[in-house]
């Protein structure tokens, strides 16, 4: 088993404690950049929510990174295995669902099952059977006859069936209703109490915002930030409102590291704000009675835009 991935300047980086792990993996197509100096590392037993909108390198990483197109640049490993050199053998440990699924249009939900579950060398039935309950999956109809949202059903079955070590899955809740997706994101945190670990490249926010540990943004095919979703959370502009016990004065607030456009009307008060909420609170509470105070996080989509706008200064 290759536990090390060998950069292209000849270092070496240990890459056996990761689920994934890349070094400067990069792919053009001719002139176009697909994905550049990508360095990235995923942690066993983790679901890592990959962003970006289309067009951004997601599926060009993913591709990458199973061995259906070779890089540019740049090496990668899968649970320690080399994404080239090993690609047969990581095959046998993934579950994977690309962003693209086309399956056999003649064979039914349970024929294309047991297609994949020949190819893997046997599945449990029973667990077969029990995601497709929960999934509500009719596997005795023909995938030709399905709407989009039952064959995505059969795909994520696939996709889980065989309990991977890691899962790769490029927007997989594409076309499943809400109470399905639902389902789906209870499945994925099934997996990481188990111990295992999820990829997941979408560019659907709430989805990834509900079930990730850590994310990664990529942009134009650059890999721009990664972090956790809460820290990204403790970076965003949040609403806050106070309701004070006598008339407010908008300069005690400005006056506060991370607030800026207050309103004071009478006994309220409002702004927004990105600072250490102990030193706002402390502010109010020299000066005023706090009776109520209310607050608004921005959630994943306010953040993930501000690194999208168009007057970038990177």
């Amino acid at each position: 088993m290759a536990t090390e991935a060998k950069t292209e300047s000849g270092s070496i980086k240990d890459a056996a404690g990761a689920a994934i792990h890349t070094s400067g993996l990069t792919k053009y197509y001719g002139k176009k950049r697909g994905i550049e100096n990508l360095d990235l590392e995923v942690r066993k037993g983790e679901v890592f929510g990959f962003l970006g909108p289309n067009g951004a390198g997601k599926s060009t990483t993913i591709r990458t990174l199973l061995d259906e197109i070779r890089p540019t640049a740049g090496v990668a490993t899968i649970l320690g295995l080399s994404t080239h050199r090993d690609a047969v053998a990581i095959r046998r440990h993934i579950g994977y669902i690309p962003g693209d699924l086309a399956l056999y249009p003649n064979l039914t939900g349970r024929d294309t099952l047991e297609y994949f579950a020949n190819m893997r060398g046997g599945v449990d039935w029973s667990f077969v059977d029990e995601l497709a309950e929960r999934l509500n999956s009719d596997l005795s109809r023909k995938v030709g006859d399905l709407s989009t949202g039952n064959r995505q059903k059969v795909g994520v079955i696939q996709a889980f069936m065989n309990r991977p070590e890691l899962l790769i899955m490029d927007e997989p809740t594409s076309g499943l209703d809400p109470l399905v997706q639902r389902e789906f994101q209870t499945m994925v945190r099934e997996v990481t109490a188990e111990g295992r670990t999820v990829f997941l490249s979408s560019h659907t926010l709430s989805e990834v915002q509900r079930v990730a540990d850590r994310v990664g943004i990529v942009r134009d095919g650059f890999l721009i930030t990664v972090e956790s979703v809460a820290d990204l959370r403790s970076k965003a502009i949040r609403q806050v409102e106070f309701v004070l016990d006598s008339p407010a004065d908008a300069a005690v607030f400005a006056s506060v590291a991370g607030v800026r456009n207050v309103i004071a009307n009478d006994r309220q008060v409002e702004m927004s704000f990105d600072g250490d909420m102990g030193e706002l609170l402390k502010a109010a509470t020299d000066r005023y009675g706090v009776a109520d105070i209310r607050t608004s996080e921005a959630d994943l989509e306010e953040i993930f835009l501000t690194y999208y706008k168009s007057d970038r200064e990177d």
